[in-house]
């Protein structure tokens, strides 16, 4: 089909807007992505769905319907439609191959310094967004979706590659943008500098540049869009050598949020702790969630949490299980977020072959076992409560990060290696390990007041970033002023401490940017390590780059000492060692006990607890957690209406309740090809069960200490009646 065909058929069938009308995207709690048209095997009854790109997904290998088709066949089904595609590559092989403006762009694909162009698809390059490029997006791919009447946009995933820079179309943004010829990244670290420093503004531009565009369009046609970016977290960004704006879009007027997009595939990059580097994928993933969490906390802009049930890497059914049970309790240890997108792409998760377990070949679609804890789990996502509940442990533990982490990544320079971003998770592992909630602090936000409203004592380094804007520094002066303890790590001796920024030019002659840090503070340049006072707080210099306190054996001591005395210091209390953390969102509770801890203790859990993990949905009354393992219930203590009939959980959506003296039914609905299980509360013992007209009852599927009935049954999206009586 010809684009302007394609375009005409969209109109057609959405022009009335209707799905603008039909809802608030701010109301969308749960959504998900996908390029495929509705199917009865991949209807996971999300509130909202993002249809895949005008022209699909480059990463598709089956025929895809029209995209007007695809909008239709999920909006029949009930769905919300929101319209997602890449900024920084898609199905835009018109574009590259000339059918757009009658002139071939394949050089405008971001290529290494061995002139290999990235690919993400056949001939879909990892983009440079040129202006041409920007006019083509906005023209063939924003423009039709507004047309049709669809008001929320995602352009996901902004990434430039740190080893790429070396194409003609980079060599004329560079130009562009710096006035001078361009420079060879490897050559030196000012180089690399200015280099990732340009791929960082040129998608900052981009996305400001297109959504400008759509909201302006949207206003002319009386529509209010809503722009969104997906974007992998900053840590996993500057871990996977890729640069993005991350942080800085939060605070234009035109992006009204984002997805985190954190997963098994992000938070399994492995990482030093104690000297050893291997995967830790609870840890990663809670401080992969608490980046983004902290990129919007002072804006208050709307964040969904995604986490994924696979993952891209072909593993086994059970690594996947393992791995989405610590991202998935990770993300929700974050009380203040309460939005989600609950899978990425169904189609694959529902319906491709993964290995049955890692000693096997054999391949088998989704086990029902695992269906079936997923789906309980996605559901319960669509009443999970925000909470202002805080995590067990010691407050105000929190860790500096900025932009530029993913500016010094690649290559390195001068023999100086950050391996496994270790001057982060120095700064960062030591307490999680400890069961200390530490969260991060972005420095572009510190010029919002809430940014550091929470904070007791703030680590920070100049190893592995450097600092934007000067005014970062009178910030955190003026913090450190009114009572603010902050530790400072590093030799400052790594090779980007010399590149030309603003520390050392136009009229500044400081060595390093902590030198001009440091002064605001009333501190000697290049001060030696020791404890300073300035106004109510205190600046402890420790001349060690953080790197140092994971690469080595048992050497993290040191800084949780020194952050122990800071604690004491600010808020009168001791800076508390345990190895589990523990939160409540009303009626749920979560646990992660971590290993490499201070114990090899078990944490244990008392109540009426129903185990979401376990697609039996048994009840305990008591659990243990051991070390390296994570748990989520449902705890039935916790309902404040026992009288009342409710489904407590489910691998099914309810829909249409139905209460009287006697009598409960429902609709539930999940995707065919799975099995469900509920555990219903209900006000007494029921006396008959029917599921779509037929009895079920089974006298020992009442628990009488819970007051619950477990059923089971066959799920089908059109729906499956249920019906208790007693």
């Amino acid at each position: 089909m010809t684009y302007w065909k394609a375009y005409i058929g969209i109109a057609c069938v959405l022009a009335s807007g209707s799905l603008s009308a039909q809802h608030k995207t701010d109301q969308v709690k749960t959504t998900f992505q996908t390029s495929r048209e509705w199917r009865p095997t991949i209807d996971n009854r999300a509130d909202a769905v993002m249809i895949y790109g005008v022209g699909g997904n480059p990463s598709d290998k089956h025929k895809r319907l029209p995209f007007a088709e695809r909008v239709k066949s999920w909006k029949d089904r009930g769905y919300t439609i929101h319209f997602m595609t890449g900024i920084a590559w898609g199905e835009y092989q018109d574009y590259f191959t000339g059918q757009w403006d009658g002139k071939w762009h394949l050089d405008e694909g971001q290529v290494t310094q061995a002139q290999d162009t990235i690919w993400h698809g056949h001939m879909v390059p990892y983009i440079v967004p040129t202006d041409n490029f920007l006019a083509y997006l906005k023209e063939r791919h924003v423009k039709p979706v507004i047309d049709a009447g669809i008001d929320a946009i995602f352009m996901e995933e902004p990434e430039f590659w740190a080893r790429a820079g070396y194409s003609a179309a980079f060599k004329r943004e560079w130009k562009k943008y710096y006035g001078f010829d361009w420079r060879p990244q490897h050559e030196s670290p000012e180089n690399t500098y200015l280099s990732n420093k340009l791929k960082y503004h040129l998608y900052y531009k981009a996305l400001e540049e297109v959504f400008t565009f759509a909201k302006a369009y949207g206003k002319s046609k009386g529509m209010d869009v809503k722009c969104y970016v997906p974007t992998h977290s900053l840590v996993n960004y500057a871990q996977w050598m890729i640069v993005s704006p991350e942080a800085s879009l939060a605070s234009l007027p035109v992006v009204d949020g984002y997805i985190a997009q954190v997963w098994t595939g992000t938070s399994r990059e492995p990482n030093y702790f104690n000297g050893t580097a291997k995967e830790r994928v609870f840890e990663t993933a809670y401080l992969e969630y608490g980046s983004m969490a902290s990129m919007t906390a002072p804006t208050g802009r709307k964040m969904f949490f995604l986490t994924d049930p696979i993952e891209d890497r072909a593993k086994d059914w059970v690594d996947y299980k393992i791995n989405y049970q610590a991202t998935f309790v990770a993300q929700l240890l974050y009380p203040q977020i309460a939005d989600y997108e609950v899978m990425p792409w169904p189609e694959r998760i529902y319906e491709s072959l993964y290995r049955t377990n890692p000693n096997s070949d054999e391949k088998q679609r989704i086990p029902r076992h695992y269906s079936t804890q997923m789906q309980v789990m996605i559901n319960s996502l669509n009443q999970m409560p925000l909470s202002d509940n805080k995590l067990t442990g010691s407050e105000g533990i929190s860790v500096l990060m900025a932009n530029s982490l993913m500016f010094q990544r690649f290559p390195t320079h001068a023999g100086y290696d950050d391996p496994q971003l270790a001057n982060f998770y120095g700064l960062t592992l030591p307490f999680l390990k400890r069961g200390v909630p530490v969260k991060t602090v972005h420095i572009e936000n510190l010029g919002y007041k809430e940014a550091l409203t929470d904070t007791k004592v703030l680590l920070m380094t100049y190893a592995n970033m450097k600092p934007l804007d000067p005014v970062a520094h009178e910030q955190v002066a003026a913090w450190v002023k009114s009572g603010g303890q902050l530790i400072y790590c590093g030799t400052d001796k790594d090779p980007f401490q010399t590149v030309q920024e603003w520390w050392n030019t136009k009229g500044n002659t400081y060595q390093s940017p902590a030198d001009h840090l440091f002064e605001k503070m009333s501190i000697p340049f290049g001060a030696a390590e020791g404890l300073y006072p300035f106004g109510k707080g205190t600046v402890q210099i420790i001349r060690v780059d953080p790197k140092d306190f994971v690469l080595k054996t048992n050497n993290s001591e040191r800084l949780t000492k020194m952050t122990q005395e800071r604690y004491q210091a600010a808020t009168g209390r001791a800076l508390a060692f345990k190895n589990h953390f523990y939160l409540r969102r009303d009626p749920f509770e979560l646990v992660a006990v971590v290993d490499e801890s201070v114990s090899d203790d078990k944490y244990s859990i008392a109540g009426t607890l129903i185990d979401l993990f376990d697609p039996e949905l048994p009840i305990y009354r008591e659990r243990s957690i051991s070390p390296g393992e994570q748990a989520y219930f449902f705890n039935v203590d916790l309902i404040k209406d026992k009288q009342k009939p409710q489904v407590l959980a489910a691998a099914s959506r309810v829909y249409d309740e139905k209460i009287s003296r006697s009598s409960y039914s429902y609709v539930a609905k999940s995707p065919i090809e799975t099995t469900n299980i509920s555990r219903i509360l209900l006000p007494k013992k029921p006396k008959s069960v029917r599921v779509n007209s037929a009895e079920v009852f089974d006298q020992g599927k009442w628990d009488s200490v819970s007051n619950t009935y477990l059923l089971g049954f066959e799920n089908d999206p059109e729906g499956v009646k249920v019906e208790f009586l007693w």
